[in-house]
């Protein structure tokens, strides 16, 4: 008996949608990176991009355990002496509560070429509509 190594072109995708509303961020983060990498199907490989596609709807409805939602902060560093901006959980999810669910998914993802083909995979939307019915996504409920 061999073992069986997928190849790119060999990979059956499913779209998937995912309803966010009452979720806990880490958790669905990291359900949701295991299907973008392709973990939960048996013909997982590791050097090839296995994953299925994943809608992510209601993302403005997404909550934090504890006091992280007054504590937890976006970094980003423009390379210059000064230049470390600090955003609030909270005025991320005024202004964009879709990029908070991609930042800790992307977080969870390998690093590389291989991450950010996983990472073109995930599609998140702050209401209840997306654009990708045409695809048929299943709908899926994740563990809480």
């Amino acid at each position: 008996m061999k073992t069986y190594y997928a190849k790119p072109g060999e990979v059956d995708r499913e779209w998937l949608l995912i309803d966010a509303t009452d979720m806990v961020l880490g958790r669905l983060a990291t359900q949701v990176a295991m299907i973008l990498r392709g973990k939960t199907k048996p013909t997982y490989t590791p050097n090839v991009d296995t994953g299925d596609f994943v809608v992510i709807v209601n993302a403005d409805k997404i909550r934090l355990t504890g006091n992280k939602a007054e504590q937890k902060a976006y970094y980003s560093y423009s390379g210059y002496p000064g230049g470390l901006k600090e955003t609030s959980f909270r005025t991320m999810m005024e202004k964009h509560p879709e990029r908070v669910i991609e930042k800790a998914v992307y977080g969870m993802l390998p690093k590389g070429t291989l991450g950010r083909q996983m990472g073109k995979k995930l599609h998140v939307y702050a209401g209840p509509d997306h654009p990708h019915q045409a695809q048929d996504p299943r709908p899926i409920t994740l563990e809480a």
